[in-house]
């Protein structure tokens, strides 16, 4: 990894240290949002330790394009959580990916991807441990495959197609081509990838397709790009409420938010995976390491979770202590009283022997 790097024009080097510092930077905030604590309890304490995973897999495909920006948000994240071990694993690595694994700290990358990599991830081979968590995006073999995995260690998600969703009002119309550019970016990722467009407005709908057409004629990756296209859609509403309703009913992956006033209109979002408000606000910009991690919920989970981030790679213990029997005696009353009332007699005499 470090031959990888030292190969590497100084621009892209120094391009990588750049973003892999905005991703370490977010991370660093998001760890010292948790702590741990503790509070005193009648006759003594109790609280929480908050401590990393020992060993992480951290998985970045490499199938139609290489994707350092995927090691890059996996495995600084997981080292600046505090995991012991980092282990990245992805199919025919690029140098550029080979080096990211080599600035993230990575203590072994492995050039093997698919099903078969989460395997490897899962129960260890000669020479790499099972790890405790795998994370990162992958096609839906990989999907599949964390899917079963899961249980004998943790994952992040199970990721669909990737998504971008545009909430726009009549301000879209001097935006249309940032909007079809937007969403454009997205459908190139792959043939199964959604763009969305939610707004109140026809013609905001007739100037992006308007716009689509157009960049699509000079899109290198316009193949891929075009089929993604048929499978996206328009959701056109009566006025921005019902635009609000309906990007929370489909809570995207990535929503973006391009309106006269996108400031009041984001804080109506509640469903999203990542939010971007304003037309400057690109999506691709949370995608090559802004801050917040790009490894986010699909296919409406952004409902009930929320994208990866430091917090995925730690563990939450509670602990209590007594130390006064005395001034814990209602604790034990309470637990002797509930105990019966569950019908658990043996838990009852359990709490009676600490009765004094």
């Amino acid at each position: 990894m470090k031959a990888a790097f030292d190969a590497l024009p100084v621009a892209e080097q120094k391009l990588l240290q750049r973003t892999k510092s905005r991703i370490e930077v977010f991370a660093q905030a998001q760890r010292a949002s948790i702590q741990s604590f503790s509070r005193n309890i009648p006759g003594g304490q109790a609280g929480q330790d908050v401590a990393p995973m020992q060993v992480a897999g951290c998985y970045a495909p490499g199938g139609r394009y290489p994707l350092p920006s995927s090691v890059l948000m996996t495995a600084v994240t997981a080292r600046v959580a505090g995991v012991a071990t980092v282990i990245v694993a992805s199919p025919r690595p690029a140098p550029a990916t080979l080096a990211a694994g080599y600035i993230s700290n990575a203590d072994m990358l492995l050039a093997v991807g698919g099903a078969q990599a989460i395997a490897a991830l899962a129960y260890g081979i000669d020479g790499v441990p099972p790890c405790d968590i795998i994370v990162g995006p992958g096609n839906k073999w990989v999907t599949a495959a964390k899917s079963l995995v899961y249980g004998k260690c943790t994952i992040d998600m199970l990721a669909g197609p990737s998504e971008c969703l545009v909430v726009a009002d009549e301000a879209g119309l001097e935006h249309a081509a940032t909007i079809a550019a937007d969403l454009l970016a997205q459908a190139e990722h792959d043939t199964a990838a959604v763009p969305i467009l939610v707004t109140n407005s026809l013609a905001v709908i007739e100037a992006v397709n308007k716009q689509i057409s157009a960049q699509l004629a000079t899109l290198p990756t316009a193949p891929t790009a075009t089929v993604s296209v048929g499978k996206g859609f328009a959701v056109l509403c009566p006025d921005m409420n019902a635009a609000v309703d309906a990007a929370n009913i489909l809570a995207a992956e990535h929503v973006e938010i391009i309106c006269k006033d996108s400031q009041a209109i984001a804080k109506r979002i509640d469903h999203y995976g990542g939010l971007f408000i304003g037309a400057r606000a690109a999506e691709v910009l949370g995608d090559y390491g802004v801050g917040p991690n790009h490894v986010l919920p699909t296919g409406g989970t952004a409902k009930y979770t929320g994208g990866l981030s430091v917090h995925t790679f730690l563990r939450i213990r509670t602990w209590m202590r007594i130390d006064d029997a005395k001034k814990s005696q209602e604790l034990v009353e309470d637990a002797v009283a509930l105990a019966r009332i569950e019908g658990l007699e043996g838990h009852a005499r359990a709490a009676e022997q600490r009765l004094v």
